[in-house]
């Protein structure tokens, strides 16, 4: 059973889905902001860094407004089925909300299948970092999507609160990226 604060959220997100325009995301060739906050992976939490994941390769780094609803679930499920062709493209997947660790744990497991990691913004500084703050009463992220390749720059930004065209949207950018730097890790 939904408590009254978690009803009002979802209530507040769908009429945000109805009246808010985007956010101004960080444009291309803009350097991505570093960050270090904990995630969850497994339902396993873990201090995710963004300067350590992009010596592995780019990041793939989406936001979105809350766990366990909707659209989000949605998003998680295409990410989480897109996984395996992310990592072929040397790709870190990540996605944050302002959801505490505790309900990462869970949506990382559940919604996210165990292959991708989920990070908590919890006071929000990522998210104002990466200009993907949903207008609104509450501080949530807005549906934000980034590439952001080894030397710490954005190669692509794509918001929408329609969560359908992230995944398809970030791996072209990030293919097109690969084709041309096919020694970058």
């Amino acid at each position: 059973m939904k408590t009254p604060k978690q009803s009002g959220l979802y209530i507040f997100l769908a009429l945000m889905l109805v009246v808010a325009p985007a956010a101004s995301a960080l444009s291309r060739g803009d350097p991505a902001p570093d960050f270090t906050t904990q995630a969850s992976l497994g339902g396993n939490p873990f201090t995710f860094a963004l300067a350590d994941a992009l010596k592995q390769g780019p990041v793939v780094l989406y936001f979105y407004p809350a766990a366990f609803t909707h659209g989000c679930t949605i998003e998680a499920h295409d990410f989480a089925d897109a996984t395996y062709d992310f990592k072929l493209q040397g790709a870190t997947v990540i996605g944050v909300s302002h959801d505490p660790i505790e309900t990462l744990n869970k949506f990382s497991v559940s919604e996210c299948r165990s292959k991708f990691a989920v990070a908590a913004d919890t006071d929000g500084h990522i998210m104002k970092a990466y200009d993907a703050v949903l207008a609104g009463p509450l501080e949530v992220a807005d549906r934000t999507s980034y590439v952001i390749t080894p030397d710490h720059k954005i190669l692509y930004a794509y918001s929408s609160l329609d969560p359908d065209r992230h995944v398809a949207n970030t791996m072209n950018a990030l293919q097109a990226w690969r084709a041309q730097n096919p020694q970058s890790p």
